[in-house]
């Protein structure tokens, strides 16, 4: 039987996710197997487990922390947004249908045994589940049926880490006044503070921490430095979404669709020296690219009907015009061909007329289609024409079928010109693939590059996490940690030893 430990925050973007990870990472080095957990998580990043079903891509990122394969159990409830109101619901894995919030808010009773299920397949395999809450514990008015927060504290009998972020200011008003709002045994169970993102000199931050475990009788077990680490971000309130960078060797821009989905997908890309990703928003700020790629999204004709009216589409279509090649993924390649059509309501019913630069034609269906898949791509033409033959790997998940006007089936990666288009999330992830497109696009600038490391993605995610649990190490008192969990004095155990 494992034991837990969760880690709840003041507000969304405290840093749980992080330090979640980081203390997956810390416990799979101390000779444990650990495992993530999160009851519900709101997000467009998903991804496909090898059964095929869907999860948050922010427990994947602290399963593979963990090193341990991710599976649906360890984010039984997935809500991704489809507007302001309204989610679809994914339970173990499996769509069932869009619902309103309010409707939600009624049926997530309903999912309690569902939660408990999946807690109890994690406790039969796992030495410690470390489960990570949503938003705060002390939003009052969400705080009856809690299926995410205390609620699934008390139904782990789960001691609490509660995270505060410092860089926006008032840590200490957030963490006080967290648990001041918590009910006596809601706040029996926070048994450590943690300030997140300090930077500066602590002796100074120390007086506060002295106070503030004075008034909460809660003692800090952390004060973690604002590390630039590069791991897998939740949506919209990723801050690489909004940065303003320097033109590199290569300049590739994204369009920053309005429900912009699995942006994971270039991370491989920005993570490469010499290469600028840019998060595009407004027509003016295209300027002049060597690569436009238009991503995924949850609603494919609600977000084309906006980049439409924005202007967006009219600025890709003469960036197409020039020369510049276009990369369209899932829902961003769906707009590029012909037409869209939704008879069964899957987005709210109709169709619509697609940018008309692929030959196809996109039907929505209520079956979602979710694998892994691998393979190679075959002769590709044209600018990206070094793809040709290389191994990719990835998943597909997406709502529609996509087919030649002629009702012909598509290969993996389908073009016409240099317009480029496939399903597969993580197409560029492969060793090779991302240097193999740079280096074209490079060469079309007229420009060289040269990778200045040849290590693979996958190895730089690896350093990633280590630099994560090294931080955390170096700024928590895990012996404090492990005192939580009842194995005291057993940190930094060895793999034969476990």
């Amino acid at each position: 039987m494992a034991v837990k430990l969760m880690v709840q925050g003041t507000m969304s973007n405290a840093g749980k996710s992080l330090v979640a990870a980081g203390l997956c990472r810390i416990f799979h080095q101390d000779g444990y197997r650990a495992a993530p957990f999160k009851s519900q998580n709101m997000a467009l990043n998903s991804y496909i487990t090898k059964e095929g079903l869907e999860m948050g891509r922010a427990q994947v990122m602290q399963a593979e922390a963990a090193c341990v394969e991710p599976v649906a159990a360890m984010n039984p409830i997935l809500l991704k947004p489809t507007s302001d109101v309204g989610s679809q619901v994914i339970v173990n894995g499996r769509s069932m249908g869009n619902m309103p919030a309010r409707e939600y808010f009624q049926y997530k009773k309903k999912l309690v045994p569902v939660i408990q299920e999946a807690l109890d397949a994690l406790d039969r395999e796992f030495d410690i589940i470390v489960i990570e809450g949503a938003g705060s514990p002390a939003e009052i008015n969400l705080k009856q049926n809690d299926i995410v927060n205390m609620g699934i504290a008390k139904m782990a009998d789960a001691p609490v880490l509660l995270v505060g972020d410092i860089d926006r200011g008032g840590v200490f008003a957030q963490l006080y006044g967290t648990v001041e709002l918590l009910e006596p045994e809601e706040r029996a169970r926070i048994k450590g503070l943690v300030i997140n993102k300090f930077r500066g000199d602590k002796t100074i931050l120390d007086p506060g921490i002295t106070m503030l475990e004075e008034k909460c009788h809660i003692p800090v077990v952390g004060t973690i430095p604002y590390m630039k680490v590069d791991l897998d971000d939740e949506d919209s309130l990723a801050e690489r979404l909004e940065q303003e960078k320097v033109r590199g060797i290569v300049d590739i821009a994204v369009v920053r669709l309005p429900h912009i989905s699995n942006f994971t997908d270039f991370h491989v890309l920005e993570a490469m020296p010499g290469v600028t990703l840019r998060y595009v928003s407004r027509p003016r700020d295209f300027k002049h690219p060597d690569l436009i790629i238009l991503p995924g999204t949850k609603n494919t004709i609600g977000d084309l009907k906006a980049i439409r009216q924005n202007g967006m589409e009219a600025s890709l279509l003469k960036a197409y015009k020039e020369g510049i090649p276009i990369f369209g993924i899932c829902g961003g390649y769906q707009m590029l061909g012909d037409e869209i059509t939704d008879e069964d309501g899957t987005e709210g019913g109709g169709s619509i007329r697609g940018m008309n630069l692929l030959p196809m034609r996109t039907r929505f269906m209520p079956e979602k289609t979710r694998l892994q898949v691998s393979g190679c791509f075959g002769e590709v033409e044209g600018v990206l024409h070094s793809l040709s033959g290389m191994s990719f790997e990835g998943y597909e998940i997406h709502m529609g079928i996509s087919e030649s006007l002629e009702g012909e089936r598509l290969p993996t990666l389908f073009q016409k010109g240099h317009a480029y288009g496939c399903y597969v999330h993580g197409v560029f992830d492969a060793p090779g693939v991302a240097e193999r497109l740079v280096e074209t696009l490079a060469e079309k600038a007229g420009v060289s590059y040269e990778p200045e490391q040849q290590k693979t993605y996958a190895q730089y995610k690896e350093e990633q996490y280590e630099k994560l649990a090294e931080g955390l190490r170096d700024n928590m008192d895990m012996a404090a940690i492990y005192e939580m969990l009842g194995l005291a004095g057993k940190e930094r155990r060895t793999h034969h030893e476990h």
